[in-house]
């Protein structure tokens, strides 16, 4: 099959696109890449700076809930796990903060009504305090009083299961809430630190 000038001309200008596009293709990875690196973004839930051992002793429990300070201290140990630089300990002479917190009131549930006096949902609610103080220092870095927490479930599913599936979800958010929170005050005080 013989090719025409005319086909060898349109499959060379065919060629010479697709480089240009996949330059311009590589340029724009390279040119995003420099600037999400050089603009200061940061991903929340990494800490990679200097290793931290944290005492976490177990939260006081006031409410009638029990094993709910446990249930608090494993979720929160999994969130400490996802970063390499932070160790969770329950002895005092071997950290450099403390996270201490309290569970002051649970509230299973409270019910939401509809505009026909129908209920809808259940709310079961959560108050805790925590805070976080640098041991060597005596400097309180972060500290919460009367957090509340909440989570809703239809009046179709309520149960004592539903009620354990909130208080799960919630238990969850304030330990997502007190992981981040912890990083933020790390990176702050590394910040603040002189020679930085």
């Amino acid at each position: 099959m013989r090719r025409t000038l005319h086909q060898y001309y349109e499959d060379s200008l065919k060629r010479k696109i697709m480089l240009k596009t996949g330059k311009y293709g590589l340029g724009v990875v390279v040119l995003l890449t420099l600037i999400l690196s050089g603009c200061g973004y940061y991903f929340p839930h990494v800490y990679n700076g200097p290793a931290h051992v944290v005492y976490m002793p177990n939260w006081k429990n006031r409410t009638n809930k029990l094993g709910l300070d446990n249930n608090i201290y494993q979720s929160l140990a999994r969130w400490f796990q996802k970063s390499q630089a932070i160790d969770l300990t329950k002895d005092k002479t071997k950290a450099d903060l403390t996270l201490s917190g309290e569970i002051i009131s649970i509230d299973l549930p409270s019910v939401s009504w509809d505009g026909v006096s129908d209920a809808t949902s259940t709310k079961v609610k959560l108050t805790v305090r925590y805070s976080l103080k640098d041991i060597k220092t005596g400097v309180v870095l972060w500290d919460v009083s009367g957090k509340l927490y909440t989570a809703d479930y239809s009046v179709k599913t309520a149960s004592a299961v539903s009620d354990d599936q909130a208080i799960g979800q919630i238990i969850e958010d304030l330990s997502e809430d007190i992981y981040i929170g912890t990083l933020s005050k790390i990176r702050k005080q590394q910040q603040q630190k002189p020679g930085n």
